[in-house]
C-alpha cells in the first residue's frame, strides 16, 4: 500500500505554484524517492520526510546505489534549495 508523509501534499502544491511539474512516484516502492520534479529543464528526485522522519533500509540502499541526483527534503524551503542547485 502506498504511503506518503503528511507534508507531501503541501510541498507538491507549493512546487507546482512556482512552475514545477511533479510526478508522484511513491507507489513505485523499493526505496524509490517520492516525487520527480521537473523545473527549468532539470529532473530532480526528492524523497519527502517529516522533520523527524528517517530513511528506511530500502531507501538507504536505493540512495547508496543511485548514481544520479537525489535529495531528501522535509519542507518547501528544502525543495527550493534543491531546485536552486544546493544539494542536501
Amino acid at each position: 500500500m502506498k504511503r506518503t508523509d503528511a507534508n507531501q501534499a503541501e510541498i507538491v502544491e507549493q512546487l507546482r505554484a512556482i512552475g514545477c511539474t511533479v510526478q508522484d512516484l511513491s507507489g513505485v516502492g523499493r526505496g524509490t524517492p517520492d516525487i520527480l520534479v521537473g523545473y527549468r529543464g532539470l529532473n530532480l528526485l526528492m524523497e519527502i520526510k517529516t522533520k523527524t522522519g528517517r530513511l528506511n533500509p530500502r531507501q538507504v540502499e536505493w540512495f547508496t546505489k543511485w548514481h544520479g541526483q537525489s535529495s531528501v527534503v522535509t519542507c518547501f524551503e528544502d525543495a527550493l534549495q534543491v531546485i536552486n542547485g544546493v544539494t542536501l
